[in-house]
């Protein structure tokens, strides 16, 4: 197994976007753009369970997550790993103000929420592909 590159966990801990592929029950893949976190060594991604991509990452929990530098669109980080724990409860709802106060400046918008906030926490199983500038 690899952790994460520096530049991924840089690209991480900014004010970038990711686009998260999780993978349908019948084997196709959907990408959706996500706020994204990491710790030391996963990548964080935040959602509620009613939502499909984390029914998704619960069947199956393969996925990849291509972080985009908001400076220079052509330089980003890819992530190919596996999802290895789901953290409901308060820690996801501090989470999810986290992200929130990094995008915007502000604590998430509790009414927002439609469900309960978990924090799918992904392992890289591959070593991240390099930055690209085109």
């Amino acid at each position: 197994m690899t952790g994460l590159t520096d530049d991924a966990r840089r690209l991480a801990k900014g004010r970038n976007f990711a686009s998260l592929t999780t993978l349908r029950a019948d084997g196709s893949p959907t990408a959706q753009v996500m706020w994204v976190d990491c710790d030391d060594e996963h990548i964080l991604i935040n959602t509620e369970v009613h939502r499909l991509k984390y029914r998704h990452m619960r069947r199956d929990p393969r996925v990849a997550v291509l972080i985009i530098d908001q400076e220079n669109p052509y330089s980003y980080a890819e992530i190919r790993g596996e999802v290895v724990e789901f953290i409901l409860g308060p820690p996801a709802r501090a989470h999810i103000d986290e992200l929130s106060e990094k995008y915007f400046g502000r604590p998430y918008i509790a009414e927002q929420i439609e469900s309960e906030r978990v924090i799918c926490r992904i392992r890289p199983a591959t070593a991240p592909a390099g930055k690209t500038t085109a």
